[in-house]
This record gives C-alpha cells, sequence and structure tokens, in this order.
C-alpha cells in the first residue's frame, strides 16, 4: 500500500469532518438507538440535550482500521490511535512505518516507505476545502458533536426519518450546513455539508455509536466527499478502545525526508 497516497486523502478528509466503523471490544457495549423522534421539541431543546452528550474523558486509545475508496481503487490499513482530549490526535501504522500527529497548531505525518513528511498548519487545507478548520471542529467529529457551537445562531428542527434535521435559520449562500441528531442519545446521525458554487458535498454517517466507561462515542462512521465528479470514500473500524488511560505521543520527522505539498 502507497502511505503517501492514505495518508493525503486521509489528512484532507479528516480536517472537513471526520470519521470511524464497526467496533469490538470487551470494555464497550453497543448503543442501541431506540427512542422516536418527537415534534415537540424545539430546536433549542434539542440543541441542549446534544450538547450535555459531548464526551468527557481525557484520553481514548483504540486501533482502528482506515479504509480508503476513490473510483475503482481500494485501500486500506490498520492503525494505532491515541487521543487527548483538547490537546492531540494520534496515529501510528504497522511498525511504525507511518505516523500522523494533530495538535491545535499543527497537522504532520509522516512515512518512511516513502521517506516523506507533512508539516503545516490548517490554513492549507483550510482553502483547499473552503471551510475555515481548526483541531476543535475535527476532534468534534470524531466524537460526534456538531462542528460549530449551535448556540451563536437561531436554529430550525423538524423531525426526519427519526432524527432531528437540523440547521441554521439562515443558512449561508456558500456554505449550506445540516446536522441531523440521534432521538436516543442526541449525538449525531450525520452531518451533511454543500458548496454549490464550488460543487462540492461532503457527508459524513455516523451508522452506530458505542458506550465506553459511560460515555458514548462514535463506533461506525463512513465518509463521502465529492468535488466535481470525484468521489473519496472513507471508513473506519475501531477495535479495543479504552479511555482515560496512561498514552504517550512519540513523534520525530526523520531527518532527509521530502516535504509533501498538498495542492
Amino acid at each position: 500500500m502507497k502511505f503517501t497516497q492514505a495518508y493525503r486523502y486521509f489528512t484532507i478528509i479528516l480536517l472537513v469532518v471526520g470519521f470511524i466503523s464497526a467496533v469490538g471490544c470487551k470494555s464497550a457495549k453497543s448503543v442501541i438507538a431506540s427512542g422516536e423522534a418527537s415534534d415537540k421539541l424545539s430546536a433549542k431543546q434539542v440543541i441542549k440535550q446534544h450538547q450535555k452528550k459531548d464526551a468527557n474523558f481525557k484520553t481514548m486509545q483504540a486501533k482502528v482500521r482506515i479504509d480508503l475508496r476513490q473510483g475503482q481503487k481500494e485501500q486500506g490499513l490498520t492503525f494505532n490511535y491515541r487521543m487527548e482530549k483538547d490537546k492531540a490526535i494520534w496515529l501510528s501504522a504497522p511498525l511504525g512505518l507511518a505516523r500522523m500527529m494533530i495538535t491545535p497548531d499543527k497537522v504532520r505525518f509522516y512515512n518512511k516507505q516513502d521517506n516523506e513528511y507533512f508539516d503545516g498548519d490548517y490554513a492549507l487545507l483550510s482553502d483547499f476545502v473552503g471551510v475555515e478548520l481548526d483541531f476543535d471542529k475535527v476532534q468534534n467529529i470524531l466524537l460526534g458533536q456538531a462542528i460549530y457551537n449551535l448556540k451563536e445562531e437561531p436554529h430550525m428542527v423538524e423531525v426526519s426519518e427519526n432524527s432531528y434535521a437540523l440547521q441554521p435559520k439562515d443558512q449561508n449562500a456558500l456554505l449550506e450546513l445540516f446536522y441531523l441528531i440521534n432521538p436516543s442519545h442526541f449525538k449525531m446521525d450525520s452531518l451533511q455539508l454543500y458548496q454549490q458554487l464550488k460543487k462540492r458535498f461532503l457527508q459524513v454517517d455516523y451508522a452506530s455509536y458505542q458506550e465506553v466507561k459511560s460515555q458514548i462515542l462514535p463506533k461506525d462512521i463512513k465518509i463521502i466527499a465529492v468535488e466535481d465528479a470525484d468521489e473519496v470514500g472513507v471508513s473506519l473500524e475501531f477495535k479495543s478502545v479504552s479511555i482515560n488511560e496512561a498514552v504517550r505521543f512519540p513523534f520525530k520527522i526523520p531527518a532527509g525526508y521530502k516535504e509533501i505539498v498538498i495542492k
């Protein structure tokens, strides 16, 4: 597998909105979504419940299977995954052949197979996707939370296929945003972004969730990113999930590697 290509697609899509897929873990159990959406709940009530469900932990670690699909090409690999909430997200391929480190200030990764690395901030990728990105947005997506502060502007809500369909009352003409909120646990069922002028569409579907030490975390996420006629898909499968254990984030770009420029 080409680590460079995988990391390029993974980085871009991760920073637009997120990922995850089918987890098996002795300490985790699936969350059964059995609730029914009610048209009596206001947008403010849905937002309040959603924000109450924001995960509360210090660290998280797991093994995650990441599968990438572009056109007829598919590739996948299992990574070690670690997160320190609000501080760092870290991925490492088998034998340390490739690593990624995301912090509030930096996006960095390298792969030893091709002797290449990327070291930059969020500005380049924000320009690429047309959305202002930061660490909090990436983290929120990984945890099944809304990427923007829902209390900053008025929202509308309606029931759609047993989800609460939430959207800003005044949609941005350049970027339309939609959330589908689950009526059982009030985490996201789906996040959808549309940029009609640039012919871009991104959808993140949270097919299922799991409970780990009383925290509800995404279990199954699939991403579709479309620009014009080009489409990229990502799915992640998390295994052996644990939280609040001691973790390390070893990361150092080897000397002599060639810098990757994402255009």
